[in-house]
C-alpha cells in the first residue's frame, strides 16, 4: 500500500468537481420540498456502494465489453469535459431528467445525482492516473462531505444564496474542462 497525500487531495477534488455536490443544492432543495426530507445516511451509503462497486468491477466489466482503459479514460475525459461545460455555460445535458419523478433519496439522488455516469467515468479515469487506496480514501471523504451536505442542505441553502452556488457550479466547471483536457492530452499524445 502506497499512501499519496498528494494523490488523495487530487482525486478527492476531482472526485468533488464531478459529483458537485453543492452544485447539486437546488435539486437536493427540491426533493426535500417535494418528499418532506431528504434520507443523507441512505443516499451516502447507496453512492458509496455503487461508486466503491463500480471502482473494482468497472475494469472487467470494460474487459467483458472489450473496451481497454485508455480508451474508456478518454471518454470519461469527454463526459468530464460536457459536465464542465455544463456546469460554466449553465445549460443541462446530463441532469435535464433528474428533475422528473423521483420520490426518495436513492432516485434520483445517490443515482443519478451523486453516483452518476460522469462519477463512474471518472473512477475508472482516475484508476489509470492513481493508486487504488489513495482513490479509495478519496471516494470516503467525498462520501463524508456529501453525507455533511445532505444534512445540512437547509442551512447551506440559506448562507450560500443563489449567486453563491451559481459561483461555485462555475468555478468547478472550469476546472472539470482543465482536468479534461489534461487527461486526453496524456492518453492520446
Amino acid at each position: 500500500m502506497h499512501f499519496d497525500l498528494k494523490e488523495i487531495i487530487s482525486s478527492s477534488l476531482i472526485l468533488f468537481s464531478v459529483i458537485d455536490i453543492l452544485g447539486s443544492i437546488p435539486i437536493i432543495i427540491d426533493l426535500r420540498k417535494k418528499n418532506g426530507s431528504i434520507h443523507a445516511e441512505q443516499a451516502t451509503l447507496v453512492s458509496g456502494a455503487i461508486m466503491i462497486g463500480f471502482f473494482f468491477a468497472g475494469k472487467f466489466i470494460l474487459h467483458l465489453l472489450g473496451v481497454d482503459t485508455n480508451s474508456f479514460a478518454v471518454a470519461g475525459a469527454l463526459i468530464i469535459f460536457l459536465i464542465g461545460l455544463e456546469m460554466t455555460l449553465g445549460r443541462n445535458i446530463f441532469k435535464a431528467e433528474e428533475m422528473q419523478g423521483g420520490t426518495h433519496s436513492i432516485v434520483p439522488l445517490a443515482f443519478p445525482v451523486i453516483a452518476g455516469a460522469g462519477t463512474m467515468t471518472t473512477l475508472i479515469s482516475l484508476k489509470s492516473q492513481f493508486e487504488e487506496e489513495n482513490i479509495i480514501i478519496s471516494i470516503l471523504i467525498n462520501l463524508i462531505f456529501i453525507y455533511l451536505v445532505l444534512r445540512s442542505s437547509v442551512w447551506i441553502e440559506k448562507k450560500l444564496g443563489n449567486v453563491g452556488t451559481q459561483i461555485l457550479r462555475k468555478v468547478f466547471g472550469v476546472i472539470l474542462i482543465a482536468i479534461a483536457i489534461k487527461i486526453i492530452k496524456t492518453r492520446l499524445f
